[in-house]
């Protein structure tokens, strides 16, 4: 029944537009009473995203289940069910990106389930580094960077119209963050006390050769968007 209220939105989203179309609409094209659409979704904005509640169960089960020597590892693994999830329907992905881009209170939406996994990735990774200081804070930044290269990644392959692989890009990105994490676990040397920048506040330095080492300082109560915008941005110029 998901999925059939799910492809009745959508067959109305494309052909009247998101914000034309009622919940009435939806339940009339898919042949059932208001009461069975409510039954599986809380809202319209809901059935855009039919599958994330699925997802988000099967990467909780999957990181109480992994074998925790590799904690930054894991948590990209888990990522990488989110992956699968979109590539199992590329037209039906497609079209969603497409609306959410056209759609402002959708992306809003995006946004909340997108925190969900970050949360969930964090959550995994502060019970092996602890909960406290450092340990918090390093969990907090490698779920911000998983996130975002895997987010990455798949919206170079959901722009492409899904044309391709989506996995390499997917791939590439998360072996940028396993490069700069994913060393045994312990206090990180970007943590160990470091003398802040000239600002005060944060920095990011990088080591020469061709096996860079990108090493962010922020201060804690530095706000994690600007965090994971000075990772991205380092990587960008290496």
């Amino acid at each position: 029944m998901r999925e059939v209220l799910a492809q009745a939105a959508f067959q109305l989203f494309l052909e009247r537009g998101f914000e034309r179309t009622t919940v009435d609409d939806i339940v009339a094209r898919a042949g059932v009473g208001r009461r069975s659409f409510f039954r599986y979704f809380p809202s319209k904005e809901d059935v855009v995203f039919p599958d994330h509640e699925r997802c988000l169960a099967e990467m909780t089960e999957f990181l109480a289940a992994v074998d925790d020597s590799d904690p930054v590892g894991a948590v990209c693994d888990a990522a990488r069910i989110v992956l699968r999830m979109y590539a199992a329907d590329p037209e039906f992905s497609v079209q969603r990106y497409r609306l959410t881009r056209e759609v402002p209170g959708l992306r809003t939406y995006e946004l909340s389930v997108v925190r969900r996994y970050e949360q969930t990735l964090a959550g995994h990774l502060r019970g092996r580094f602890g909960a406290d200081g450092d340990g918090e804070l390093r969990a907090e930044v490698i779920a911000a960077s998983v996130v975002a290269a895997h987010n990455n990644g798949l919206r170079l392959w959901l722009r492409s119209g899904g044309a391709g692989d989506p996995e390499a890009a997917v791939d590439h990105a998360l072996d940028l963050v396993r490069g700069v994490w994913g060393r045994p676990a312990g206090p990180s040397p970007a943590l160990e006390k470091p003398a802040l920048p000239a600002a005060g506040r944060s920095g990011i330095t990088a080591g020469p050769g061709d096996n860079e080492v990108i090493v962010m300082v922020a201060s804690k109560g530095t706000p994690m968007w600007r965090v994971v915008q000075q990772i991205e941005a380092a990587v960008g110029e290496g």
